[in-house]
């Protein structure tokens, strides 16, 4: 398990409403997948392909399934963390290079989510200092004063707020015919669109998904029991991320990519001016906000909790919220640190739009590494009768190379285009 439990740990019964007592970890998970950086990504794949990239986010979820199921896999079949089992699988050395990849893409995704939460304050005149703050206050009493299921709850709460995109999507009143139309119109050919390509795998799977969602379900004490609950729980998650940015990207192509000219949307703030008047000024800024806060907040806990688990499975000292802050100091520590350092580089840093393409950039270029650990500890740490082999082995080969192919195809592409 993660670490030794101060508080008492109850598992999860299943039976009458088990199921729904196991999910969590897939759907916090799979709210913070639709991240800021994930809405302007799609925002922008509206604009210019109009509804050419929309048939790439369906294609996507059984993609993010395969990889975060093996996360699950590993969790409850092996009780410990990601980084804790390439330690004892793999060595020190790999569970080190694993840790520091988490680091990096931590830090990029904070100053994303935070950016996001400035842009949402601006939108109504409040300064950067104190929605950082607010916000920052919020986040770190929520990790301080809960345990995992009421972090959790919490998480769930903040992320149910993106079901708001799809009321924007609705009132883009978008053509079914120009819908189907623009899915079959796929130009393959050309270099931007595959760029975009690229950019939307890209920003399905990042390192510090897999590190929380292994943690996670170790931390809330599934067992094989809730294997098949937390499948179910996984695959739901995966199908709401990829149809939020599907909400999306109709929106944003349905209005903006009718327009001769492509506007510029690199900022939460460009998107907002451009789809709120769709709902009324008022009330769609209002609904844009709330969708976009909810996804920087629940993603901001996510890779925050991510990053203390990893760092503490790595090191050893004790990584879990069942511990109370005063038990897990190094624990709380690393999530304190992360919730404020990226609030206030936020805060000092202007260019958030060069901040952007630079999290998109180290993310691609991470792939690699983020899906070899993750399917060789799927070949050797697990039970063999869970371990993947034969057919499911060649797809998720598969699967996982043509990703991080693309992934790092878009990140070089990004470089040279700087």
């Amino acid at each position: 398990m993660v670490g030794t439990a101060v508080r008492q740990k109850s598992p999860p019964k299943l039976g009458r409403n088990g199921i729904l007592a196991v999910f969590g970890p897939g759907l916090v998970v799979m709210f913070a997948d639709t991240d800021v950086g994930s809405v302007i990504t799609a925002a922008q794949s509206g604009v210019q392909w109009g509804y050419r990239l929309l048939l790439l986010q369906l294609l996507l979820v059984p993609i993010l399934y395969v990889v975060q199921e093996l996360t699950v896999r590993l969790g409850i079949f092996t009780g410990k963390g990601h980084g804790e089992l390439i330690r004892e699988t793999l060595g020190s050395g790999w569970a080190w290079v694993s840790v520091c990849g988490l680091g990096i893409a931590a830090v990029g995704a904070l100053l994303t989510e935070f950016s996001g939460v400035a842009g949402i304050g601006e939108l109504f005149g409040l300064p950067r200092a104190w929605s950082l703050s607010f916000v920052s206050a919020f986040l770190l009493l929520v990790v301080w004063t809960g345990s995992y299921r009421r972090v959790e709850r919490v998480a769930i709460l903040l992320g149910l707020f993106e079901f708001a995109f799809f009321g924007i999507a609705l009132g883009a009143h978008p053509s079914l015919a120009e819908i189907g139309s623009g899915i079959v119109r796929i130009p393959i050919a050309d270099k931007n669109y595959l760029y975009l390509v690229a950019a939307n795998i890209g920003a399905v799977i990042m390192p510090w998904m897999v590190f929380y969602q292994q943690s996670a379900v170790a931390d809330k004490g599934l067992g094989p029991e809730h294997y098949f609950a937390a499948r179910i729980d996984t695959a739901v998650g995966a199908l709401v991320t990829q149809l939020v940015m599907a909400a999306i990207l109709i929106a944003a192509a349905a209005t903006l990519g009718k327009a001769q000219t492509t506007p510029s949307l690199n900022a939460v703030s460009d998107i907002a001016h451009a789809l709120t008047p769709l709902l009324g000024v008022g009330l769609g800024k209002l609904v844009f906000s709330a969708g976009t806060l909810g996804a920087a907040l629940v993603a901001a806990i996510v890779v925050s909790l991510a990053a203390a688990w990893g760092f503490g499975e790595v090191t050893g000292y004790k990584h879990s919220l069942e511990h109370r802050p005063l038990e897990a100091p190094w624990f709380y520590a690393v999530y304190t640190v992360a919730v404020i350092g990226g609030a206030i580089l936020v805060l000092v840093v202007p260019d958030l739009v060069r901040l952007n393409i630079a999290v998109e950039v180290m993310n691609a270029l991470l792939l690699p590494i983020v899906l070899g650990f993750l399917i060789a500890l799927a070949i050797k740490a697990l039970p063999p009768t869970y371990r993947l082999r034969g057919w499911y082995l060649a797809l998720t080969l598969f699967l996982a190379s043509v990703t991080a192919a693309l992934g790092v195809y878009g990140g070089l592409t990004s470089l040279w285009s700087v």
